[in-house]
């Protein structure tokens, strides 16, 4: 997933991602249901029915650009994705993930979601599903 810089609404209450040293960046909040988000078209061979879009935020990349903390954000409709390591918590919205040869793993506000690297999955988006994700590549 990538994204573009943050809009105002969805600055950090404290200092950004992008502020630190030789440590790294600073520690930082974002108000996840409020964050503004940038358009991130989906390939058109992802899509199986409907007419969703996603839009995200990176808000923070580790050095080496194999750890992204973010927010992610899709309509509904159904979509297909192969999966790198990720772990988000649904902060609204709800979706069913068909995971090929696997479980099929019902989402809602509040649940906590591991997907493998590798994963085949099968999203419908019953609702405007908003997550807070990290993933290693």
């Amino acid at each position: 997933m990538s994204t573009t810089d943050q809009a105002a609404a969805a600055a950090p209450t404290s200092p950004g991602p992008q502020d630190g040293g030789p440590l790294g960046p600073a520690s930082f909040a974002v108000r996840v249901p409020d964050a503004e988000l940038e358009p991130e078209p989906l390939d058109p061979e992802q899509i199986v029915s409907g007419a969703p879009e996603v839009t995200g935020k990176v808000l923070w990349e580790s050095a080496d650009g194999k750890q992204l903390r973010g927010i992610w954000q899709i309509t509904p409709g159904v979509v297909t994705d192969t999966e790198a390591d990720e772990l988000f918590v649904v902060v609204s919205g709800r979706a069913t993930i068909d995971v090929a040869g696997g479980d099929t793993l019902e989402v809602g506000p509040g649940d906590a979601c591991v997907l493998r690297a590798g994963d085949r999955t099968t999203w419908t988006v019953h609702e405007t599903l908003r997550k807070a994700y990290h993933i290693s590549l």
